[in-house]
């Protein structure tokens, strides 16, 4: 415990609370004044912000546009198919046997019934003399018989077997000239063969592929579509294909045949197209992508696809529209928002079912920056593509 004597008078303790006062009072003060100039600028700085905001918003922007244009629109159902030959084989014997000639080179056009293979026919022949042999006997035996049926010698049995060994004879022969040709390979129709797959000497199991035959002139095309397209889709709708192979060329034809039900998976419908193919360069397997004209043609107000801004609540194009000039004789354009009511799509182009007319200007590029009555001007240097059937370069 201090004595008194040690204890501060109390004038000194309130000297010495003014003296701790004093500088938090300065430093409260330092705060506040920072504080408020940081709040000064910070308000400033939002006030410029809106200024500079406003002034690029009043500013007019670069666009490029077109003109909403009337063409002839032909609707065109979109699939992807698969070619086969309106006849195709994979030729085979059908019996066991070592081959024994070969008339025919991989790739050759060739007419129906050509021999092309024949296996060794072994006694085959031997048996078959042999047998015609016996037919010839019974046919003799028969003749006989019937000139002694006719003077009363024989009976009527003896006629009847006698006409029952016959054509049991020539069934025999019948038979072993069917095992002949079982041993022979032909074509079945005209076509081109594929790679040949035997070589002399060789033994052939029955049912060995000994070449590939295709009929490729014409030639089919299997596609599917979607069961609403049924209800435009008909037999001798005009069909067009393009493939990798032969690139800006097209194949034309016509739709062949719809099958008679849908497939209840996919909700598709198979459709088989038959196309041109005169100069026999496609092949079965080959895919291709379809198109069919699915009705008659009809015009159209059609723009690019670029032109359109699509929004789940609503699809909009930006109308350009003139006010007056400034004040150096230029035109002022503004740009007005409007819903558009689309149609189909063909290469690059939409078209427009409402919402547009013919001829007004309309905003295909640059439109993500704009609002409805932003100020524009009219760059069309660059303009985006608009073709019917584009051929983007393969790189």
């Amino acid at each position: 415990m201090k004595s008194l004597e040690t204890q501060p008078a109390p004038g000194e303790r309130l000297v010495e609370r003014r003296r701790m006062i004093v500088p938090m009072l300065i430093i409260v003060a330092v705060v506040a004044i920072v504080l408020g100039a940081l709040s000064g600028l910070q308000h400033f700085g939002a006030q410029m912000g809106k200024k500079m905001m406003a002034a690029a918003a009043s500013a007019p922007q670069s666009v490029s546009t077109v003109k909403a244009a009337v063409t002839e629109w032909q609707s065109l159902i979109h699939a992807t198919g698969t070619f086969r030959a309106v006849r195709g084989a994979d030729l085979a014997a059908q019996v066991d046997g070592i081959v024994e000639q070969i008339d025919f080179d991989s790739g050759n056009e060739v007419p129906s019934g050509k021999i092309l293979l024949r296996l060794k026919p072994n006694d085959d022949y031997a048996k078959l003399r042999q047998l015609q042999a016996a037919a010839e006997l019974a046919a003799q035996t028969l003749k006989r018989d019937r000139e002694q049926f006719a003077a009363e010698a024989i009976s009527q049995a003896n006629i009847d077997t006698d006409v029952s060994s016959l054509k049991s004879a020539r069934a025999q022969v019948a038979a072993q000239q069917a095992l002949i040709e079982e041993k022979i390979v032909r074509a079945p129709f005209a076509g081109r063969l594929g790679i040949r797959q035997v070589d002399l000497g060789q033994y052939l199991a029955a049912g060995t592929t000994v070449v590939t035959l295709q009929a490729l002139d014409p030639i089919l095309i299997d596609f599917y579509v979607p069961q609403q397209a049924l209800a435009k889709l008909k037999r001798g709708f005009s069909v067009s294909a393009t493939v990798d192979a032969f690139p800006g060329r097209t194949f034309s034809g016509t739709v062949e045949s719809i099958n008679s039900k849908v497939d209840p998976n996919s909700r598709n419908v198979q459709v088989r197209a038959s196309i041109h193919n005169a100069d026999k360069v496609l092949i079965p397997g080959m895919f291709a992508n379809v198109q069919i004209a699915d009705g008659e043609t009809r015009s159209r107000i059609t723009l690019p696809q670029t032109a359109i801004t699509y929004n789940p609540y609503g699809d909009m194009v930006f109308v350009v529209e003139q006010h007056g000039n400034d004040d150096q004789g230029k035109p002022r354009y503004t740009v007005q928002q409007r819903l558009v009511k689309l149609g189909a799509t063909r290469g690059d182009q939409v078209a427009i079912e409402d919402g547009v007319k013919a001829g007004e200007i309309v905003v295909a590029a640059g439109q993500i920056k704009l609002r409805n009555g932003s100020s524009v001007v009219i760059d069309n240097d660059v303009l985006p593509e608009d073709e019917v059937n584009p051929n983007p370069p393969n790189e």
